[in-house]
């Protein structure tokens, strides 16, 4: 069985990422704007973490990795938000230093996605099959006929 750690941590980066954003889009980021007013992509960036989370337990193989590439793509967006005019006169840094923060956690889980998200367990993998059943012919006719509806022992 594959080990789980990696996939929490990854759903714990996700989630944290999501509450720091959400979080930041509340703090003043100027005297006048807080950062869901002043930038406007805070709030659907916390939703596609945590919509990324669904992405990464549902999904296995090539699709998680796709989904590790978009998250990382929407932490680097994030990150880019949070540098953006940062320095420029009467902004404050704390909002802009939690969405920073937030993003970097985004590309992080992205980037473990990407690297070894193949590896990790995915939702209801343990009520796979474990290989390909090999039935007699004879077995799989009664069972055949017990789905039609007839009694195979008479």
């Amino acid at each position: 069985m594959a080990d789980r750690r990696p996939l929490w941590i990854v759903t714990g980066l996700l989630l944290a990422a999501s509450a720091g954003l959400w979080g930041s889009s509340r703090l003043n980021w100027s005297p006048e704007l807080t950062g869901s007013e002043q930038v406007s992509g805070l709030i659907p960036l916390a939703l596609l973490s945590l919509a990324g989370i669904a992405g990464v337990l549902a999904t296995s193989g090539w699709p998680r990795r796709i989904v590790g590439v978009l998250l990382a793509l929407a932490g680097f967006a994030a990150c880019w938000l949070a540098v953006n005019g940062a320095f420029a006169a009467g902004q404050a840094l704390w909002g802009r230093a939690l969405t920073l923060l937030a993003g970097v956690a985004v590309v992080v889980a992205g980037v473990l996605l990407v690297r070894s998200g193949h590896k990790m367990p995915r939702l209801g993998a343990k009520y796979d099959a474990p290989g390909k059943t090999t039935e007699p012919d004879g077995e799989k006719e009664l069972w055949s006929a017990l789905s039609e509806g007839k009694d195979p022992t008479v």
